[in-house]
Formats: C-alpha cells, structure tokens, sequence
C-alpha cells in the first residue's frame, strides 16, 4: 500500500461475505439524484434547481427495453422539489423505479456548516450535524414517497466513521456508497482502498448490506492495482503521467461502470475483466442531470447525450447477451443475500417483515 493512505475503518465493521442463491451474474442501475449546479464552481447552497428530473424519461427509453428498474436515490433537494419528486413517485408506483436516499451537506438542514470542499463530505461534519442532515434527508424522502427509505448512498462518496452507524438507525439496510479500489483523500474524502469488490454485510448482525460501486483494474498486470493499493490516487505519480502510460499499454488500468467519462467499450472491458475475477454483482450508476445537457461535464449538448444513451444500452446488451448476465435491483439482491446468508444469532431479520408497498421498498 502506498504509504500515507489511511484505509476507511471502524471498529463495528466486521465484513460478512452475502451469499447469493444464484452464480448467475445481476447487473443494478443506481441514480445519483441531485440539483442542477455548476461542477467547475465551488459548492452553492442556493443552486437547488431540479429541471432536469423529467429528463429521467430518456433513460427509461433504454431501461424499458431491457425490463431494468433503477434505484434513484434521492437528496434533499429533489425530495422538497414537488414537481420532481412527483415525476419520482410516478415511477416508482407504475413500478418502473425503486428509491433511496442521497445527501448533500451543502444544500440540506441544518444550515449550521461552512459550505466548502472538506465539509461536502458529510462523514467530515461533527457527528451531530452529520446525524441532523441525514435525519433531514430520509423525513424528506419519506414524505415524498409516503413511506421510510431502505436505500441509502453517501453524497460525493463521503462516507465517515459514523455514517454507517447513523443510517441503520434510522432504518436503512442497504448502503452503496462504497467505491473500491480508490481514494479520495487528496480532496478530503474517504479512502475505500481494500474494501472488497462484492456486496458484504457490515457485520455478522447482517442489519446492513453494502453493496459497492463498480470499479476496478484490468490488464495483464491487473492484479498489480490491488497489491499496489493507491497507486491509481497517488498524485505523484498522475503529476509524471504513470496511469496514462501503464493504461495506454495495456498493462493496468482502472475504470469505473458508469456512461460519465467511460465509452462502452472501456465498460465492456470492465466487465469482462471483473466477471474473470470472479465479479458476479455490477452496479451502473451516473448523476441524474447529465440527463439534460449543459448540467455535467459528461453531457454539454444533445450529442453527448445520445453517445451516453447508446454507451448504456450497448453495455446492457453485452452484459444480457454475452455475459448471460440479469437485470435485478439493490432490494432484491438484499432479500436474497438475507436468505442466503447464514443467520447470526444476534439479529435474525427477516426481509418480509417488512411491507413491499408499491412493487418494493427501495
């Protein structure tokens, strides 16, 4: 490990593999679902627009074709925003979206922060303020969607030493904030190197299911990204351009799934190059405004976004055609990882104790 890295840790986290009743690979589509706000500028809390929700409508043209239901996870933002979250809420009822929680410290109460850099990870705030916005955050999706979020996913990745901790007690059991093989300390972020690649529960308790981002390395030396944690992250080495080199010769190199920054055929090679890792879980995700162009650096006009729908839909269709892979959701993959999963004594929870209104509660 490259030294000066300080792994993401806890003393209550005792990762429990989730077992599965199928070796068939699922693939899940997860929806960073935010306000509109200039990415090159810093952070703004009165930047809360939500036009581009609607245009959730050109992805569904693809999902539909292949039977996928994504999970949007919502921020507070969105959640407040009645037209938004009642273009949400339609989804979900006709049973086309599940949906969780997302939060962004910046723009969710209490105001009681400085908006900048550091404190955008909300696992960086004081416990209490952290508790405070993510208790905000779930009220305002409850409302929204008429019952409690199960779902939840850190803004920016910002996962902290409490976060977990927080978000089971107010009822969620799954978490997909976690972004293997990667670090985002230079920024003031977490640091998720040596956290595992497949979905684990958090503990043996298995209250809390982590279901992981989709990154990873390929290569002929592919199993070097692991061995050599850090050395994706590490800013001297991008200074002297050694990523770029080691990629450009088919060495080693690290992408995440996702349309943002990945053509399809670099996804496709990911997946490829996981599945002979023996990956069997992949999660897709991307921000609900590169949805409408000029909102993110991925979509600046109606060009781009046709490349981001066809990037989408050709890796769904390798993963359907060529993989032999399913389309599936975060709470499904919880309901069968929590049947498959040998019971610990301390807390045998049982998934159907809780109500599926509406399709699913995600």
């Amino acid at each position: 490990m490259v030294a000066g890295y300080r792994p993401i840790t806890h003393p209550d986290w005792r990762p429990v593999p989730a077992q599965r009743s199928s070796g068939r690979p699922i693939l899940l589509v997860v929806v960073d679902t935010e306000e509109e706000f200039d990415w090159s500028r810093p952070f703004d809390r009165d930047a809360v627009g939500t036009a581009s929700i609607p245009a959730q409508d050109h992805a569904h043209a693809v999902f539909d074709k292949y039977g996928i239901v994504p999970t949007y996870v919502l921020d507070h933002a969105v959640a407040r925003s009645a037209p938004a979250a009642a273009y949400l809420r339609r989804l979900v009822d006709a049973g086309r979206a599940h949906f969780g929680t997302h939060c962004h410290p910046w723009v969710t109460p209490p105001f009681e922060d400085e908006v900048n850099d550091y404190n955008s990870f909300h696992g960086n705030l004081r416990p209490e303020l952290e508790a405070a916005k993510l208790e905000a955050s779930t009220d305002a999706v409850a409302q929204a969607f008429g019952q409690r979020p199960l779902i939840f996913k850190a803004g920016r990745y910002g996962v902290g030493a409490g976060t977990l901790g927080v978000i089971q007690r107010l009822g969620y059991r799954i978490d997909c904030s976690f972004v293997p093989a990667t670090s985002f300390e230079r920024v003031h972020g977490p640091n998720f190197l040596g956290t595992s690649m497949h979905p684990f529960f958090m503990n043996e308790s298995r209250e809390l299911l982590e279901v992981p981002l989709t990154v990873g390395y390929g290569g002929r030396a592919w199993w070097a990204g692991q061995r050599f944690a850090g050395l994706w992250d590490n800013p001297l080495l991008q200074r002297v351009r050694v990523q770029s080199v080691l990629s450009r010769l088919g060495v080693l190199w690290r992408a995440r799934l996702s349309p943002e920054g990945f053509d399809a055929d670099t996804q496709i090679r990911l997946m490829e190059a996981l599945y002979a890792q023996g990956v069997r879980v992949f999660s897709l995700t991307y921000h609900s405004p590169s949805l409408a162009p000029g909102h993110t650096p991925y979509v600046r006009n109606d060009q781009d976004l046709q490349e981001f729908l066809r990037r989408i839909d050709r890796v769904c269709a390798h993963f359907r055609d060529r993989l032999g892979g399913e389309f599936s959701t975060l709470t499904d993959l919880w309901r069968d990882a929590l049947a498959a999963t040998p019971v610990s004594p301390a807390a045998p929870l049982q998934p159907e104790a809780l109500s599926p209104q509406r399709g699913t509660i995600a």
